[in-house]
Order: C-alpha cells, then structure tokens, then sequence
C-alpha cells in the first residue's frame, strides 16, 4: 500500500491511495468468514455456509465495502499523521475514472481531494484595544421597567372608556368585500390589545371606545405579527397568514385596564422582601440596579461581537471554495444551488472564526472538559424548568440525569460543546487585548453599529 498527497496550491491537494490485492485481501477474508458464521441461506444450516458460496454470491459486495472501509481509515489516519488541517472531508475526485473489473486481483488507485485550512496569524495581541462598556440605564428603560413591575402586581378594572393600553374583550365578524358579514366567515371573541396595534390611524379609532361599541377593523393592517392576527382570530397561523378578506367588524364586550401598584412598602416586600425597601428612591434605586445587572450581558455580548468582527476582517485568506461548495452538497444533497450560493458567503464568516478559535485555543493550550460542558447542560435545563414551572427548584442529581441524557443527543451534545468553547475563548482574548471602560446609556449603546 503506498499514500501520499500532493499540494495543488496553498488551500488544495490530493491524497493518493494505492492498493494492491496483498493490501485489502486477508480483510476481505475475514469479512467473508464472519458473513459465512451469520449468513441463513436456504439449503444451509445456520453457520454452515461455505465460504466460496459466500464469496461466489456477495463477494463483490464485500470486497467493496471493505476497500472503501480501508481506502477511508488509511486516509484518516495519514491525514493525522502528517498533521494536515484539511476542511471538510475529502471527496473522491471527480475525474477518476478507472473501469475496475473487481475480481479481487486488481490494483486500485484511488484519488481524492481535499481543502486545506489556510494559515495565518491570530490577530489579537496585547496591544490590540477594544471599548468595554458600562452600560447604564437611561430614564425611560429604568420608567419602563418600573411601569412593567407595577402593572404585574396591579388589579384589572372595567373603565367606562378606553384608553391607549386597555385590553377591548370583543367579538369579530369576518366582512365580505360589501362590508356585510361573510357567511360562514370567520367568528371569534377573543381580547384585542391596543398597545400591540402596530398602525397608528387604527390605534387611534381603538381609543374612547364604550362597552357595545362597533367598528370595522383591518386585522391584517393594524397588526404586523401574524401570530397577533392568529389569536385574535382564534385560527392557525398558516390561515391567517393566507388570509384574503381581513375585514371585520368588531364589537366591544367589555373594557379591561391593568392598573398599576401603588408604590407602598407592601409592594416593595412583595418584589424584594419584607424591608429591603422603604421609599420610593430605594426602589428606583433598586430597579436600576436590576436593568444595569441585566444590561451587562448586553455589553459583554457587545464585546464579543466587536472581537468577532476585528477578527474576520484582520484575517485575509482565501479558502478553497470551489471544494467547499462541492463538500457541502455531498453532505447537504436537498440543497438547491440559488441556496447554497445564497448562505456561502456566511457560511465562509463562520468557518474563519471557526479556525481563528480553534488557532486560539491550540496555541494557548486551552482545553474544552467534559465537566464544564455537563455544567452548562444542567444551566440551561434549570432555566428551562424555572420557566415552565415556576417555584420548582429540581436537585443537583436531577439535573445531572437531565443533562446526561441531553449531552446523549450528539447534536445537541456539539452545540454545548461549541458555546463552553466560544466562551473559553471569549474569557481569553479579555485578559489578552486591552480594555478601555466606556460608561454610556442605554438608548444610546442601542445606537451603536
């Protein structure tokens, strides 16, 4: 058996095997035994078929399963071996065309292509400076969130008139293109939201509305979201979605209003615990605290991305992308070509960050465990479980099962695997570069690119 590779250009080669019937025999052999030791074949019994009635019927086959089996092992191996930094997987070259009569006296040549991952130098240093944010909370997010807080401890009421933010509990009437009700139109009471109203002429007529009120509403203008239209109308959203006459006259039951909590130290128990709070400024303060705690994950998110971005355009390389493309439709082979050409070019951003981590992460001799990635399991799966099921706190052993039988999904397994890694190097490259600390409000960090 003789492999080797020759290098095409700095991103391609071709890896050749050659085989020879000294080189996939004794394994054909023996794959011919342990079939005959299995085979149940009329005529025979259990285990007793001969190996040259094996041989005779399913040779071929046989033969080549386990030349593809040896071609693929000597290739994997030969690739790390030479320590090759191939991308994707190698694929049989296109213009071999050897006519083999597979006779178990042939000698095989065979070709096979594959893209190499290009080199470069990582592009951070600790010279290399990058803004961290401090992100605090301006008036209106902190207004806003104290408003949210109020509203779910507040009390609903039944107001005479509406306002902008009152739920109308109505009835809705499917009109046809005369603007008389459509039979066997669309009927459903259902609670219409005035503050999901996304077109402001129809918000407005919503407004100073009475119980028993009418009016015609275009549900399809006046809501963008068509999981909006959806409840309202109390249909599937491919209906809804599909929906032609989204005329209908809507008729008022009843006006809801969620007042909000008086600021009372009752309320503040409620949210903090009993006298942790006591005025109205520690509250607020309080509440700031909360958003900007909150708001540091968008900062860090901020940073990653910044580091994200310096890092493809620094790296200029070309890939082989002529073999990717190739790779990718021998792995993915529904995709349509106008599909493949439309997510290439992020499909190529994801690949060099891809290699400027795992660059990262080879130099430095950091080390994704096994532990670390079991804890990010049993993290997610605990905000899962407080989500769904509020005050339910499970056991340490319970998550572990949890996350064990999770990590047994492998793709759910490299997902885990991928964000423990992305945040190795995350937590790297910040004690690296350097960090200049930038105060900023929110609603102006929002304005940032």
């Amino acid at each position: 058996m003789n492999i080797s590779h020759q290098n095409i250009d700095e991103i391609n080669a071709v890896i050749t095997v050659d085989l020879g019937p000294e080189d996939y025999n004794p394994q054909v052999d023996k794959a011919i035994k342990e079939q005959a030791k299995k085979a149940k074949l009329p005529g025979f019994r259990p285990g007793m078929v001969p190996t040259s009635h094996i041989r005779r019927t399913y040779g071929k086959a046989i033969l080549f399963d386990e030349i593809n089996r040896l071609v693929s092992d000597q290739i994997n191996q030969y690739i790390s071996e030479n320590k090759l930094d191939i991308l994707g997987q190698p694929l049989p070259k296109e213009d071999d065309k050897n006519d083999y009569q597979w006779d178990f006296n042939d000698t095989f040549s065979f070709n096979y292509e594959i893209g190499l991952a290009p080199q470069f130098d990582v592009p951070f240093n600790e010279k290399s400076k990058f803004p961290e944010y401090v992100i605090k909370a301006d008036e209106e997010t902190l207004e806003s969130r104290i408003k949210n807080l109020r509203r779910s401890y507040g009390k609903m009421t039944n107001p005479e008139v509406s306002e902008d933010g009152d739920v109308l509990y109505s009835e809705l009437k499917q009109l046809d293109a005369d603007g008389n009700e459509l039979e066997g139109g669309i009927v459903n009471t259902a609670s219409v939201r005035t503050d999901l109203v996304d077109d402001k002429k129809i918000k407005k007529t919503l407004i100073g509305l009475k119980k028993d009120d009418e009016l015609t509403l275009d549900v399809k203008k006046a809501f963008k979201n068509v999981s909006d239209v959806a409840r309202i109308l109390g249909v599937k959203e491919e209906e809804a979605e599909s929906l032609e006459n989204t005329t209908f006259k809507l008729t008022v039951k009843n006006v809801n209003r969620l007042e909000e909590a008086d600021l009372t130290e009752d309320f503040y128990d409620k949210l903090f615990g009993e006298g942790t709070v006591k005025t109205e400024a520690e509250f607020k303060e309080k509440v700031r605290e909360e958003v900007e705690s909150n708001l540091a994950q968008n900062a860090a998110q901020k940073l990653q991305n910044d580091l994200y971005l310096k890092g493809l355009d620094a790296v200029k390389v070309d890939f082989p992308e002529a073999f990717l493309k190739r790779w990718l439709k021998a792995t993915n082979p529904e995709i349509k070509e106008d599909e493949l050409e439309e997510g290439f070019a992020d499909f190529i951003k994801n690949l060099k960050w891809t290699l400027i981590e795992n660059r990262i992460i080879t130099q430095n001799g950091l080390e994704v465990k096994y532990e670390e990635v079991l804890a990010l399991a049993k993290e997610r799966i605990a905000a899962q479980i407080r989500m769904y099921s509020p005050g339910q706190e499970p056991t340490d052993q319970q998550l572990a099962q949890y996350a064990v039988q999770l990590l047994g999904d492998k793709e759910q397994a490299n997902r885990l695997f991928d964000e423990v890694k992305a945040l190795k190097v995350f937590d790297y490259l910040k004690g690296l570069v350097k960090l200049e600390k930038k105060e900023i409000e929110y609603n102006k960090f929002l304005e940032l690119k």
